[in-house]
């Protein structure tokens, strides 16, 4: 009876040390439980709105600008057919944006570089003066990237000199044609006019012609002869 009494005794002590034990412990991890579960949701919200902004602040999409576009742009450094060398580097920027429907594909200050390709003086007899730039490379405003440009060379020639020839030569003809008149007569006169032309003949021969020249500011235009694809905000 005595050793019943002290197994039951025992029993009811082990009973009552878990019961406190569980009382003990429960609210701990329950608590702990919560926190964690917490820290879980905060971090899908987190990584769900992150997710959603990630794209809206860093997206780009690209825009095709066509063959034919054109490009306003003005000189940095001037070009001319009596200055510049063939592969002297020349850099402009755009003095207006490109946009295509409504969306700004070129912002304006955007670089444009290229090369001279031709610059030839102009000759003494005959041979007038050329300056060509071909551009071939574009930096968009606030963008480190560079794209390749297909644009057409853009050229100028220097204008014509026949009538100013023609006044140099028939100028001094005609006042040696009068000089010789007063000297000898008709016959004074053709000898003198004959003398006079050849005169201004020499100087026409001895004169290079007009040169051309594109000045720093110089606005210009280019024209893609090839579509040209740019990545864009948005």
């Amino acid at each position: 009876m005595r050793t019943l009494t002290i197994v039951v005794l025992a029993a009811a002590i082990n009973v009552s040390g878990a019961a406190r034990a569980r009382e003990t412990t429960t609210p701990s991890t329950a608590v702990s439980r919560g926190v964690a579960a917490r820290t879980r949701g905060e971090s899908a919200v987190a990584a769900a709105f992150g997710a959603a902004a990630d794209p809206v602040r860093g997206s780009t999409r690209e825009v095709t600008l066509p063959a034919g576009t054109r490009i306003p742009i003005v000189l940095e450094n001037p070009v001319g057919s009596d200055i510049s060398r063939i592969e002297q580097p020349v850099r402009a920027h755009l003095s207006t944006a490109v946009r295509l429907r409504g969306t700004t594909v070129i912002p304006r200050g955007s670089r444009v570089s290229g090369v001279v390709v031709d610059a030839r003086r102009s000759a003494k007899v005959k041979g007038r003066a050329r300056v060509a730039v071909r551009f071939d490379s574009l930096v968009p405003l606030g963008n480190d990237e560079r794209y390749a440009l297909h644009a057409a060379t853009v050229t100028r020639i220097a204008p014509a000199t026949k009538k100013d020839d023609a006044l140099k030569i028939g100028l001094p003809a005609a006042g040696g044609a009068i000089v010789g008149g007063l000297l000898g007569g008709k016959q004074g006169a053709a000898i003198g006019g004959a003398a006079g032309g050849g005169a201004g003949t020499a100087v026409v021969l001895s004169t290079r012609g007009k040169e051309v020249r594109l000045g720093k500011g110089t606005p210009l235009t280019l024209r893609l002869s090839q579509p040209l694809t740019v990545r864009v905000a948005g």
